[in-house]
């Protein structure tokens, strides 16, 4: 489909200007248009003090789901809103998964849910996002 294949573009040029996603080692699984799937691999340096990862790396994987998702459409979008609930902790070495799904694609606004599943396909955490659409193009 010709969308999809926008979609990857654009998805595709966001994580070459990502470097934070790139710290955190996201990887593209699948894009298509209002939708993302990506993953990354859980290292030690994001222990938070209590011995478990910190809730900062599960949603900054969300919150980059979430961009790759409402963006590629090639309609540059932002947050307006997000919140995330927290099921299970994270720990090191954890393959983590963030599968966006669009509920509402609205001409100047967007919602977004996020599950965050683990290697053993338990939900981790729980994400929505609402974006802002701002009609500048991403891609020329």
């Amino acid at each position: 489909m010709e969308k999809d294949k926008l979609a990857v573009s654009v998805v595709d040029q966001m994580m070459k200007d990502d470097l934070f996603s790139q710290w955190l080692g996201i990887k593209i699984i699948a894009i298509k248009e209002g939708y993302s799937k990506i993953e990354m691999i859980v290292r030690d340096e994001m222990m938070n003090g209590l011995g478990i990862v910190h809730g900062g790396i599960a949603f900054s994987l969300a919150d980059s789901a979430f961009a790759f998702a409402c963006n590629n459409r090639n309609n540059l979008s932002v947050a307006l809103d997000t919140a995330i609930n927290f099921i299970k902790p994270v720990h090191p070495g954890d393959r983590l998964i963030a599968e966006t799904k669009e509920v509402h694609n609205g001409r100047t606004t967007g919602l977004y849910h996020i599950t965050i599943t683990n290697q053993n396909n338990h939900i981790v955490a729980l994400f929505k996002g609402t974006c802002f659409r701002t009609n500048k193009k991403l891609m020329k």
